[in-house]
């Protein structure tokens, strides 16, 4: 009989321990451990190669004409768990056109991080300035374009858990032609 009892109460004991570590992880997963959307900003670092070619002598409307802008993409990572990602493109657009393409090579941003990637923004002029809106823009004092790029990758938390992940990024930018300055402000969501 009081091998029975003990047996009771040990099986109490372990049950009520068991249902507190879950109560535990579970306001952990849902408050410390909550994923956090990364900061994501663009610093341009000024004109890195303009080429300018000629369909023809006789024939300008082919002309095109491809700058390259160098560019940091600075990512924050507010996370508890690194983030490893893929190669991905970024795409600019402007007024609905993709006027460039951006190459975001794989890295890793470690958990409560900050990484800055090195790249160059590849602009087709032809395309832009096709756009009967961009010489009036011009005129005006400033360009808005915007940037979307998804990274497609792992989430690791504690070196144990990987979890697949991708972060959708919107980044609006404004260049403003009389000080020659550039802002831009990114949006992310993290989706697991």
């Amino acid at each position: 009989m009081g091998t029975s009892r003990g047996l009771k109460v040990c099986c109490a004991v372990t049950a009520i321990f068991i249902v507190m570590i879950a109560i535990i992880f579970t306001i952990l997963a849902f408050t410390v451990f909550k994923p956090k959307d990364p900061e994501i900003t663009i610093y341009p670092q000024g004109l890195e190669n303009i080429g300018f070619g000629l369909g023809g002598i006789s024939n300008l409307s082919t002309a095109n004409v491809n700058v390259s802008v160098a560019m940091i993409v600075a990512i924050n990572n507010r996370n508890y768990g690194s983030f490893k990602f893929k190669n991905a493109t970024a795409f600019v657009n402007y007024r609905g056109d993709v006027v460039g393409t951006v190459p975001i090579e794989q890295a890793r941003v470690p958990a409560h991080g900050k990484l800055n990637i090195s790249t160059v923004a590849a602009f087709m002029m032809d395309r832009l300035t096709a756009n009967a809106s961009f010489w009036e823009d011009v005129l005006a004092g400033s360009v808005n374009l915007s940037t979307d790029a998804t990274m497609h990758g792992k989430v690791i938390m504690f070196k144990v858990f990987k979890i697949q992940a991708s972060v959708p990024s919107r980044c609006d930018i404004s260049l403003f032609i009389q000080s020659q300055s550039v802002e831009s402000i990114c949006k992310t969501k993290i989706k697991l």
